[in-house]
């Protein structure tokens, strides 16, 4: 299945709902993208991020109904996801925090980070590893870069960027009153209003427009 920049899937799945299967047989790039995968490595390391490859998801199929939402995966080399034209439908979890009243958890990413550095982001996120569910990263990266727990998972979204990298969206909530442990990956956080057309300027389009998605 070839995938298109957009939003391939909307729904309001509970995490039980989400059926995951994985296919055996890793994913064989083209050699320009093993070799642009190369690069992206040794530009890493060059800057002083960690540079360490990996093996992750890329999505394969999905299906999405009212009833539930299946994923076929396979295994994908990490680093493929670092390509600006095409991450060859590599699979990221973003896990959406809000509190009960509302409001969003923003963080300003570190530096050093691969992907997105220096920017505000939307809660928290990473890549699924070989054999993870998709939910488990959420709950994963949630309490690793936040030292949250959901009180309730919402899965929301397949949502394909431009350079056709997938991200699988949940929606964490969490009390009004939750207590936020920031780890090394960001550099500070904020609390964003419930209306996204009231987010402050760091609120770039690119994080603007999913919380407008999510919010709908």
């Amino acid at each position: 299945m070839e995938l298109s920049s957009g939003t391939l899937a909307r729904g309001n799945w509970r995490p039980e709902q989400v059926h995951v299967t994985w296919s055996q047989d890793p994913y064989d790039p083209p050699p320009a993208a093993a070799r642009a995968a190369n690069d992206a490595i040794a530009e890493l390391a060059r800057r002083g991020s960690p540079s360490h490859d990996g093996t992750s998801a890329r999505l394969v199929s999905f299906r999405a109904t009212p009833d539930g939402l299946t994923l076929e995966l396979q295994p994908i080399r990490w680093s493929l996801r670092l390509s600006a034209s095409d991450a060859l439908q590599s699979l990221a979890a973003m896990c959406v925090v809000r509190t009960t009243d509302g409001r969003w958890l923003a963080g300003h990413r570190a530096d050093w980070l691969a992907s997105w550095p220096g920017r505000w982001a939307l809660g928290a996120g990473g890549s699924v590893e070989a054999g993870e569910h998709p939910v488990h990263t959420l709950r994963r990266e949630l309490l690793e870069e936040w030292s949250l727990e959901a009180a309730q998972l919402t899965i929301e979204a397949l949502v394909c960027l431009p350079q056709r990298l997938v991200l699988f969206v949940g929606i964490a909530w969490v009390p009004p009153d939750a207590t936020v442990v920031y780890e090394a990956e960001h550099s500070g956080y904020a609390w964003w209003p419930s209306d996204p057309e009231q987010w402050p300027p760091e609120a770039d389009g690119a994080v603007r427009d999913m919380g407008r998605l999510l919010a709908a």
